[in-house]
């Protein structure tokens, strides 16, 4: 008889689009949109090194199970690789190299000296005890630990991950190598190394891009109405942030349910009832929501903050919202983007939308680096100046190309990474898009 552990291993999604597939076809059509040779496509196609290990640890039951991860490294040419490792029945190779890809873009969007790195583990945490989760943590560590390293990959948390997660992991590390390495690892403890901002970062960055789409159309925050779906550690901070800014959010949903209320949810009020230990679904003083009503809510702004392809040829026609920040990442299709497109809809696409927490660990990398570390606010207006500076760069690529807000992050970010590529001499005499 299977365990929870094996059915969650085994039911892997398989009834959407390859997000590895996806961003390839991005690639290719924007390096083909903006002229460039067919090699730069050669060149990021594929991560440059993919590394899948088995990770037997033995649970509280006694049973040895057998965990499969994954860690992908796409391209160091602009400095060591950087990206999340991730808890989920769902990770599989294909979503590792896809994430290490987009990685690389978002740290080029921004002008981060790092390059795009994504792990994972095929695992249902919740199904796992603290100590067999602690044991699972620090053997995917030690299995890693060959290609990882503050000047060759640095992880980071991501879906289902935490400073906690990260303090065994950098701890683990720390024993293998005999001294302490700070800087091998981000989004920790502050007390072990950790940035101050960093767990917000991520939701502060997606808050940060929304103001900038909302000045662009000339929307005022202060009352605009905002649906969420998903709210893990982005989608809630992203929550908290709009609604001090008096935006006015709905609509929440996540895996088990959601949660409605047309005057707009008390957020401090439900952040403290998640906190208690609470799922969303079951905070009584709103209405129930599916998941499927929540894209045809009729708000200002809608925010897929949880997993890939949520926004597709079925649910994309019923969004009614004029921006669409997308805080997960690949939340979109192909099909689901040309819908709204044809909406004439504003959207933030992922590799910039959710780039404030790759910016503020790099702050961290940094801090570790000089063991000399920011306060809150200085890490905050450090934050504030890269997101901006990102999204005012794509927008002006969007305004002068006359293209979509994807195609100009897209540029953006392979326009860096082609001058860095011919900095070094992989390519000749290949333009580098200053105008």
């Amino acid at each position: 008889m299977k365990s929870n552990i094996d059915k969650a291993e085994a039911d892997i999604t398989t009834h959407y689009k390859n997000p590895y597939e996806i961003v390839q076809e991005l690639l290719q059509e924007s390096i083909q949109t903006l002229g460039l040779n067919e090699n730069i496509y050669h060149i990021l196609k594929k991560p440059m090194r993919v590394l899948e290990v088995s990770i037997p640890i033995r649970l509280d039951n006694g049973r040895i199970h057998n965990f499969t991860g994954y860690r992908s490294q796409h391209l160091d040419i602009l400095g060591p690789t950087k990206g999340g490792i991730r808890f989920h029945p769902d990770v599989n190779m294909d979503e590792v190299k896809a994430l290490s890809i987009w990685m690389s873009l978002k740290s080029a969007i921004l002008d981060l000296p790092l390059g795009g790195g994504k792990g994972g583990i095929i695992v249902d945490p919740s199904a796992l005890s603290k100590r067999e989760l602690e044991t699972l943590s620090r053997a995917y560590i030690e299995k890693i630990t060959p290609i990882i390293g503050p000047q060759k990959d640095i992880p980071a948390p991501d879906m289902n991950t935490s400073p906690e997660v990260m303090g065994w992991m950098i701890d683990e590390y720390d024993k293998l190598r005999g001294y302490n390495i700070p800087g091998m690892l981000t989004g920790k403890p502050v007390i072990i190394g950790g940035s101050q901002g960093r767990l917000a970062a991520t939701g502060r960055g997606v808050a940060i891009t929304i103001q900038e789409a909302a000045n662009v159309l000339g929307m005022e925050m202060n009352g605009a109405t905002a649906a969420l779906q998903g709210f893990g550690n982005v989608g809630s901070m992203t929550a908290k942030f709009l609604h001090g800014l008096g935006v006015k959010i709905t609509g929440i949903t996540n895996a088990h349910g959601g949660i409605f209320d047309q005057d707009g949810l008390d957020i401090p009020d439900l952040l403290k009832f998640i906190k208690k230990g609470n799922r969303i679904h079951t905070y009584p003083k709103a209405a129930p929501l599916t998941n499927e009503d929540l894209f045809g809510l009729p708000v200002d702004i809608l925010i897929p903050a949880a997993v890939e392809n949520q926004i597709t040829k079925n649910t994309a026609p019923a969004i009614q919202a004029k921006i669409v920040a997308e805080a997960a990442n690949g939340p979109t299709t192909p099909q689901g983007d040309e819908i709204m497109e044809q909406k004439d809809i504003f959207v933030i696409p992922d590799i910039l939308c959710n780039a404030g927490g790759v910016t503020v660990s790099y702050f961290e990398w940094v801090q570790n680096a000089m063991n000399y570390y920011w306060k809150e606010e200085e890490v905050n207006q450090k934050l504030t100046e890269k997101m901006t500076a990102g999204f005012q760069q794509v927008l002006a690529i969007r305004e002068q190309k006359q293209m979509r807000m994807r195609q100009a992050a897209y540029t953006a970010g392979i326009r860096h990474i082609v001058k860095a590529l011919h900095a070094r001499g992989w390519i000749e005499n290949e333009k580098t898009l200053e105008g």
